[in-house]
């Protein structure tokens, strides 16, 4: 299933947002242009994956976890199997980790991915606290 690609570029503004980047820095950092990028955030576009593999990092997406937001998931048969590994540097705790371990590639990405959006959302969160908190000194 394939995400709205209103939806994406929601999410993808937001991030963008959070880090702080302006649409034309993202742009010349993943080298897309900024006019595609504007679309994309939009919903009058949906990324491919090579533009999807340019900016995820520059607004602190792991591939799969960007992957996993637009709705770029690998066909699994009911019956097969697989797991993702989880190393250190993934920060997932180790009981959610072995929970994830049981269930399904698919379900496990979409987790990381909601899971590393909410860190996000936080990290954001708490940067504008210290900044407050900085102001009132």
């Amino acid at each position: 299933m394939i995400n709205n690609g209103n939806d994406l570029g929601k999410i993808l503004k937001r991030r963008r947002l959070m880090k702080p980047l302006t649409l034309q820095e993202l742009a010349r950092v993943a080298g897309v242009s900024p006019s595609h990028l504007g679309r994309i955030e939009r919903g009058e576009r949906f990324p491919s994956v090579s533009v999807l593999r340019k900016i995820a990092r520059p607004l602190g997406f792991s591939e799969v976890e960007l992957f996993s937001v637009a709705g770029f998931l690998p066909y699994e048969s009911s019956d097969t199997r697989e797991s993702v590994t989880f190393s250190s540097t993934d920060n997932i705790d180790p009981c959610v980790a072995s929970v994830l371990a049981s269930e399904p590639v698919a379900t496990q990405r979409a987790v990381i991915g909601i899971l590393s959006i909410l860190k996000a959302i936080g990290s954001g969160a708490a940067g504008q606290r210290d900044e407050f908190a900085g102001m009132s000194k």
